[in-house]
């Protein structure tokens, strides 16, 4: 099927199939006319491929464990042994990402619960300063 029909049917633009084919996710055959055609198994490889963003992996990540990926149509599973390390690796990544989220989520919620100083009367309505001049 050409790009357009595999785009409708994946649910993914046409711009983010060039963007995998480029990646080295996704190799579609060429007609003569240099227009892409995708195969069935194709939607296989597009559905591991956002199951893998999903988790959080980057392209280059996904390029490398998507050919030892197992997709039974259900769940997405290793479907080498050496495999699971690299997923231990990469949730330990995101484990260390959502970590940093919650700590600035912290610090935000103890800023937005800091008492607000009060104001005097020299403070410049413009400025927001006292006598309206910036420190």
């Amino acid at each position: 099927m050409r790009m357009g029909e595999f785009s409708r049917r994946t649910g993914v633009s046409q711009r983010l199939l060039r963007y995998y084919e480029e990646q080295g996710l996704l190799a579609p055959s060429r007609r003569p006319s240099g227009y892409r055609e995708y195969a069935e198994e194709d939607m296989v490889t597009v559905r591991g491929i956002r199951v893998l963003l999903g988790a959080g992996l980057n392209t280059a990540t996904i390029a490398e464990l998507l050919p030892c990926m197992v997709d039974d149509g259900q769940i997405l599973a290793p479907g080498c042994s050496g495999l699971l390390p690299d997923l231990h690796r990469e949730r330990e990544r995101v484990n260390e990402a959502v970590a940093g989220l919650l700590a600035a989520r912290d610090r935000l919620d103890a800023i937005i619960a800091a008492p607000v100083p009060t104001t005097t009367t020299t403070d410049d309505p413009e400025t927001g300063f006292a006598g309206g001049a910036a420190p």
